[in-house]
């Protein structure tokens, strides 16, 4: 994918790929020391991160990937696009890469993804920071359920297809401050999605909110492998897509876990708060 769009001041890192199942995969690999994976949601890439890539490079190695169909990443129309097949993705992605022991920093959707390796493979994973996600099913809450029907029918399938509207409608009505979201910033987000065929991935993850329940029901059963790990999780507290309530099974799941709620965010927290999140990630890491 073109990459020309891309404003260099807010995204001044060099473009990787790596080939994963026959599809090329982008990620960023910045600075150096003990690593750290970021794994992002919908409909999000790894520009997402960038302002706490700048703020952690200079002490950590930063590796965010856009999951296949987001981002630079290649967007085949006949890919699995099921979180399950993402998680089987990202363990190839880490065994590529060669990682040693890392840190996980993840939200939305992506928390799942990459939760289910450290869930297989505890040894591997040091410490785990995550917000505004979840790792249960969903179908039992109407809050979810509701939307998620009327996404599977045809007019759900025009609108994330031919209307963008997870990147025009979702993500702004999703800011805590919508100042935050800038024309600029937007744009990127946008960008990465231009047409209906590219935006396959994103509208299979609105199907997943039902069809993914035996793939988190298992992760939420075996839980305890990385329940004692140190957690570090933010909560934008005006997210009205996963909504606060759900914070409370993080706080009775992880037994090690420090909370930190940002007050004024909404879902997209890393955007919002930033410079609050890397503080409390250098100190956590530390």
């Amino acid at each position: 994918m073109d990459s020309a769009w891309i404003n260099r001041d807010l995204f001044p890192f060099k473009s990787r790929f790596i080939e994963i199942e026959g599809h090329r995969i982008h990620y960023i690999d910045e600075g150096e020391g003990a690593p750290i994976l970021f794994s992002h949601g919908t409909p999000e890439w790894s520009f997402g991160w960038r302002d706490l890539v700048k703020g952690l490079r200079g002490q950590y190695r930063c590796i965010a990937l856009d999951h296949l169909g987001f981002g630079l990443s290649d967007k085949p129309a006949d890919a699995d696009y099921s979180v399950r097949a993402h998680a089987a993705r990202l363990e190839k992605f880490i065994e590529k890469l060669q990682l040693p022991d890392f840190h996980i920093i993840a939200n939305d959707f992506g928390l799942s993804i990459s939760l289910a390796y450290a869930v297989s493979h505890p040894e591997r994973v040091q410490k785990i920071s995550i917000f505004n996600g979840w790792m249960w099913p969903l179908s039992d809450d109407p809050h979810y359920a509701k939307a998620a029907k009327v996404m599977r029918t045809w007019l759900g399938r025009v609108m994330y297809k031919y209307f963008n509207f997870p990147v025009n409608v979702v993500m702004p009505a999703a800011f805590g401050d919508k100042r935050k979201l800038t024309k600029e910033v937007h744009r990127h987000y946008k960008m990465a999605l231009p047409d209906p065929a590219s935006r396959t991935a994103a509208y299979a993850f609105a199907h997943e909110l039902l069809d993914a329940e035996s793939f988190w029901a298992d992760l939420w059963q075996r839980r305890e492998r990385i329940s004692g790990k140190p957690f570090l999780v933010f909560w934008g507290m005006k997210d009205a897509f996963v909504p606060p309530y759900e914070l409370e099974k993080w706080e009775e799941a992880l037994t090690n876990a420090r909370m930190v709620r940002l007050e004024n965010a909404g879902h997209f927290a890393q955007e919002e708060e930033s410079e609050r999140m890397i503080a409390e990630l250098k100190q956590f890491f530390h």
